[in-house]
């Protein structure tokens, strides 16, 4: 993958492995299933959680914070690409969401 890509909600692998970097209470609410939560302000302290082989597929809620958050994993030797439109793309085609609260899964 060549520096920070952009890929669209339907080109996720099936098996893709999903960085989710929002915040706590968005990821709550709803998050893609079989995501990997990290919120973006902790991946420097959990970097190692990481598996730097895998092929990071990054999302946020609308791309801005995956973004970075691919361009500061590259730049640490990771593949990552990010998610265009991030949570609101992936609710809007109906990918699998679950929460974590009980609750009908919502994108904050």
């Amino acid at each position: 993958m060549s520096d920070f890509d952009t890929v669209p909600v339907g080109d996720i692998p099936a098996d893709a492995s999903i960085l989710d970097v929002r915040e706590d209470y968005e990821w709550v609410a709803g998050h893609a299933e079989g995501a990997r939560h990290i919120p973006m302000d902790q991946l420097p302290a959990r970097l190692e959680e990481l598996d730097p082989d895998d092929d990071l597929f990054v999302i946020c809620r609308t791309g801005g914070r995956s973004f970075r958050a691919v361009q500061w994993l590259v730049g640490q030797g990771y593949s990552a690409v990010n998610v265009a439109g991030g949570m609101d793309m992936w609710f809007e085609a109906g990918k699998p969401m679950v929460s974590d609260n009980g609750l009908k899964p919502v994108v904050l």
